[in-house]
């Protein structure tokens, strides 16, 4: 009878055992990060604190705005081609970031994102499973309407690129976090700042760093990456920059890179600074934060207020161009479209519609409600839409009828649902305001 009830009794005790440290699993693998203990337990780094990461970081990766080419693509496979009705696998999220609406950078197993805290830009260092291993306050942050980071941090041969919303272009070693060189771009440039403050993300092509102060003499201008030294500059139109991240074309003698401005498309020699041409792309609000997208000789852009999209044709190597098409329904204001074969799909902005538009002709082939206003990016054969209302929504391409196969509701994070979703290594990761979610898509 004793041998019994000591074989009860230890069975309960394994069983008991067991599910604590099932219990404990699960805390660990799904415990919420809150905003107070990120604030309160994590020692902020000052901008003149050394830190070290534990990875010594792999030369030559890295991550930008919206993807390797700018254009919203991941070059990802094998991904998920249907969710479940509540979404795809939550892995772990944290908030408590600080406000923004800034993308993450992924890179060297490691993820970047920018956030606004008090009145401090601070930037986040998350290992691939969510933990946090440093942040660092690296300057001033705009603390004004819609507070929080813009601008995607570029990561860039072991180098962290981070332009606030002040005008503050900082480059930092992506190792130990400190300080390589710094450029006050409005001061030092002769820059206007604009409303709702830069957001620019800038580009980085070989050893050249493009940037818009938007100065009348220093419109556009290229500092080297390793130093911060100006190379050259371009009066351009002489307008103010207008929250557009530009794009690089290589597919010229001439090397080509644009951007919008506040009442133009203009081109630049990337090389030397000289402007190649400008075409005429306005709204009512002179607001252009789309950049534009390159195909096949193309450029496409879009504008929002009504302002809607043109496709234009490059001409002489890339020294000027011409108007192939403009169609005034779709005008998306800051999701960003996508070219999926000979189509082009957005959302847009006062023309409150999600859209497929014909690349080759400009011809709207349907409109409809379902999901707009959005941003988009794509991956493995998909459009992945997120709705300014947090609606996550997986969205097969097809121009002849929309076609929205899985979707769930974004419940965490603060403020607008603005920011744009990123895709590494079969995962998905959402930003909404001061909170950073993994999604499993794989």
């Amino acid at each position: 009878m004793k041998k019994i009830i000591l074989s009860i009794v230890l069975t309960i005790v394994i069983i008991v055992a067991a599910a604590f440290i099932a219990y404990k699993i699960y805390v660990y693998n799904t415990k919420k990060v809150t905003r107070t203990e990120l604030v309160t337990e994590i020692n902020f780094l000052s901008s003149e604190s050394d830190a070290t990461l534990v990875n010594t970081p792999e030369v030559n990766t890295i991550s930008q705005w919206r993807g390797v080419n700018r254009n919203g693509v991941y070059n990802e496979t094998g991904l998920l081609k249907q969710w479940t009705a509540d979404g795809p696998e939550l892995l772990w999220f944290c908030d408590g970031l600080g406000d923004g609406y800034a993308s993450p950078a992924i890179a060297n197993r490691k993820i970047y994102i920018a956030g606004l805290y008090r009145d401090d830009l601070v930037l986040s260092v998350f290992d691939l499973d969510g933990r946090l291993l440093i942040r660092k306050i690296v300057g001033k942050e705009w603390n004004d309407s819609y507070p929080g980071a813009r601008s995607t941090i570029n990561v860039n041969d072991g180098k962290l690129y981070i332009f606030n919303s002040l005008g503050h272009l900082h480059c930092l070693d992506e190792k130990t976090l400190n300080l390589i060189w710094k450029k006050d771009v409005l001061n030092d440039f002769d820059g206007r700042n604009v409303m709702w403050g830069m957001t620019e993300a800038p580009l980085i092509v070989g050893d050249q760093v493009f940037c818009t102060p938007g100065g009348e003499k220093y419109n556009m201008i290229a500092l080297n990456k390793n130093t911060g030294e100006l190379i050259w500059h371009s009066s351009g139109e002489g307008t103010t920059s207008t929250y557009c991240s530009p794009l690089f074309i290589g597919d010229y003698a001439i090397p080509v890179v644009v951007t919008n401005t506040q009442k133009h498309i203009i081109a630049f020699n990337a090389e030397t600074g000289e402007q190649l041409w400008s075409y005429p792309q306005t709204n009512s609000n002179n607001i252009h934060p789309n950049t534009p997208i390159y195909s096949d000789g193309m450029i496409f852009s879009t504008t929002g207020y009504g302002g809607g999209a043109v496709l234009l044709r490059l001409k002489d190597g890339g020294k000027s161009v011409e108007l192939v098409w403009s169609n005034k329904e779709m005008d998306n204001q800051i999701g960003g479209a996508m070219k999926v074969g000979d189509f082009i799909y957005a959302s847009g902005h006062r023309n409150n519609y999600w859209f497929c538009v014909d690349w080759k002709t400009g011809q709207t082939l349907y409109k409809v409600r379902d999901i707009a206003p959005c941003n988009v990016i794509f991956a493995d054969g998909m459009l992945y839409c997120y709705s300014e209302k947090g609606i996550m929504a997986l969205v097969k391409p097809n121009p002849d009828k929309f076609e929205m196969v899985s979707s769930f509701k974004v419940t965490k994070g603060t403020s607008q649902h603005w920011a744009h979703p990123v895709i590494h290594d079969g995962v998905l990761y959402i930003r909404h305001g001061d909170a950073l979610m993994a999604y499993k898509v794989k």
